[in-house]
């Protein structure tokens, strides 16, 4: 038997915490439930190393000092919202829970503007839709489960949507940060052979009698310019990308660049199955939630990232209001691929868009991942024969003038 700390609820709203014996973390949930508590936290207690939060319980809201309100503070806040609600905990003392668990100062202060909005006779859509840090998709969600009479089921699915977003996120983002990072370190190790190394040897060769070699003279050029103007490349670089930015801002710019984007060689592929399991999730999401077709497909018109894809669902909301479906003017868009089109279109025959829907989100996601994966281990190699070739590019230019120099008559 092993001693486990816990923090939990009890049916007022209160934080408490203690210690339980048990053999493992489902035993030590089981007993708190016997006991009328709802789990938050349950970690090993001894050495002071606490163990990560149980799959069952409620991770603490951390946000290390920031003051603004990440994705992964909704999710958690949503996770808590949804434990809570699903344990007949009111909704009131839920949110003031949530307040009280709340480490994010902004997070806090939000929740509890949101807990004062019921308090005072409003709904929790309502109370969230005065907040940009909730989307129009977590807000209509909310607001059909209030409808319909459906809210835990609604945050469940909430919780299923932002973990499945989230975790898509981190694993790109996990599978980037080495090449990132090589790419950093093959800039800085250039950066420093060319403006505090190579000036050294620039001062050896000023007063040589004979050419240098080519290779060396194109080194060295490089080496004096950088140095010199450096003021002057970093100007040009930041117009470039000032006026790119600026371009984006406006609707035909914004749209070319989202249409490049698609089009981009091995890249366009991978963002445009991105963005179609997102859409297919949102989509599928707010179906399964209760909100009507017109509605889910404006909100996902509306928080879609790129304006290519969002105005072809522009396209599928007109048709859809004239009776067209979803599938045919998906297709004459061409922005989905076939096999998602073929699903979608299964799925009006049988009534199952939403699942539908869902699946095709999971199958892209799916995809996505081995994409990125195999993009990954295909990068960081050429990135190292990329590093590899400059940075011995520049030691033989190096080399080759130094040979010429023994070269020279005495």
């Amino acid at each position: 038997m092993a001693q486990f700390q816990y923090r939990a609820v009890d049916p007022q709203g209160k934080v408490v915490e203690g210690t339980i014996e048990a053999a493992e973390v489902p035993a030590v949930v089981a007993r708190l439930h016997d006991r009328g508590l709802i789990p938050l936290d349950i970690g090993a207690s001894g050495d002071g190393a606490r163990l990560r939060p149980a799959r069952l319980a409620l991770p603490q809201l951390r946000s290390f000092g920031r003051q603004r309100v990440r994705h992964r503070d909704l999710l958690v806040l949503t996770q808590e919202l949804a434990a809570l609600s699903s344990a007949g905990l009111p909704l009131d003392r839920s949110l003031a829970t949530l307040a009280e668990l709340a480490d994010n100062p902004e997070l806090k202060r939000i929740v509890s503007e949101v807990l004062h909005a019921v308090q005072g006779g409003k709904s929790l859509a309502e109370a969230l839709a005065q907040h940009r840090v909730f989307p129009p998709l977590y807000v209509n969600m909310i607001r059909a489960g209030e409808v319909g009479g459906f809210l835990d089921t609604v945050l469940q699915r909430l919780t299923e949507y932002l973990e499945s977003a989230q975790e898509l996120r981190d694993e790109v983002r996990s599978a980037l940060t080495y090449p990132v990072l090589l790419t950093g370190a093959m800039g800085l190790s250039v950066t420093v052979l060319l403006v505090y190394v190579l000036p050294k040897f620039s001062a050896l060769f000023t007063d040589m009698g004979r050419a240098l070699p080519l290779q060396a003279r194109i080194v060295l050029g490089f080496s004096d310019l950088l140095r010199a103007y450096w003021w002057a490349l970093l100007g040009t670089v930041g117009a470039v990308v000032g006026a790119v930015r600026y371009s984006i801002r406006t609707p035909r710019g914004r749209y070319s660049w989202d249409a490049w984007r698609l089009r981009m060689w091995l890249l366009g592929p991978l963002l445009r199955k991105m963005e179609v399991a997102r859409v297919a999730r949102t989509l599928g999401t707010l179906l399964k939630s209760g909100v009507p077709m017109l509605q889910a497909l404006g909100i996902v018109k509306e928080i879609v990232g790129n304006q290519v894809i969002s105005r072809a669902l522009g396209e599928v909301e007109i048709g859809v209001r004239e009776g067209a479906g979803v599938a045919d003017p998906l297709a004459r868009s061409g922005v989905m691929p076939a096999l998602a089109i073929q699903m979608i279109a299964v799925g009006e025959e049988t009534g199952r868009l939403d699942e539908l829907l869902l699946r095709v989100a999971d199958h892209f996601d799916r995809e996505v991942r081995v994409q990125v994966q195999q993009f990954t281990r295909l990068l960081e190699p050429v990135l190292i024969l990329v590093m590899g070739l400059g940075i011995g590019f520049i030691v033989i230019s190096m080399l080759s003038a130094i040979f010429s120099v023994n070269d020279l008559p005495m």
